[in-house]
């Protein structure tokens, strides 16, 4: 066998390994949560040995945002078989609900998400789902329809979202109102659109975040204008 053909296979048996312990580790953090899912317990159940947990994943804490991430893209795929739709308010929308259902669907991965402010910032599940909802944000000030800075309406959507859905988890299912989740959804939205607030013209917040959003387009700017100038109008958008 040509060593290129040894590499290609031993690759392919470290990611069928991979798969295996991200689908054992999954299984039990549904059934009982993320303290279910020790290192001993996932090894067990995928037939490994936990170094090699170790090797893959580096930590229990990499193992976890790995599954997190892996089943978030995963349901993502699956719930995105239609194009982004054009009306960037729609889209946010479309997003409000698979992110609410796939919280809803997977309380034990939300709740690894949720219990540790700090692992955002390092948590790739979490930056990847920021990453999305800020391109949608984004979308909404380059059309001139938000009315706050896009760091507060992405703080706004993020933790209305969370409580929205930690709210639904304390509801037996049975009886869980999913409408709470529409009149969360639409009273944030219609907080970072301003909705009925003045015109443009009489209210600088609108033209404020949809500059903001445009300085990515512009080249005329030095750094450090460019910095200082996107203080100033996250300051006038968010103003009152």
């Amino acid at each position: 066998m040509l060593a290129d053909d040894t590499e290609a296979s031993d690759a392919s048996l470290t990611q069928t390994t991979r798969v295996r312990i991200l689908a054992a580790a999954a299984n039990l953090i549904e059934k009982g949560g993320g303290d279910a899912a020790t290192t001993r317990a996932v090894a067990a159940a995928a037939g490994v040995q936990a170094p090699t947990i170790y090797r893959l994943f580096g930590d229990k804490r990499g193992l976890l945002d790995a599954v997190a991430l892996h089943r978030l893209n995963t349901y993502i795929e699956e719930k995105s078989s239609r194009l982004p739709d054009p009306d960037p308010i729609q889209d946010l929308r479309n997003g409000w609900d698979v992110h609410v259902e796939f919280c809803l669907a997977h309380p034990g991965l939300f709740a690894i998400l949720s219990a540790d402010p700090d692992r955002e910032s390092t948590s790739k599940a979490a930056r990847a789902g920021l990453d999305i909802l800020r391109g949608r944000v984004r979308n909404i000030a380059l059309a001139g329809r938000l009315r706050i800075s896009e760091d507060r309406a992405v703080d706004l959507l993020t933790s209305v979202a969370a409580g929205t859905v930690l709210t639904l988890l304390g509801q037996p299912p049975a009886r869980r109102d999913h409408g709470l989740s529409i009149a969360a959804r639409e009273s944030v939205i219609a907080t970072i659109m301003g909705e009925g607030a003045e015109a443009i013209d009489s209210h600088p917040n609108l033209a404020a975040a949809t500059l903001r959003a445009s300085l990515d387009q512009t080249s005329v700017l030095t750094d450090g204008e460019r910095h200082l100038l996107t203080e100033l109008l996250d300051r006038i958008a968010n103003g009152s």
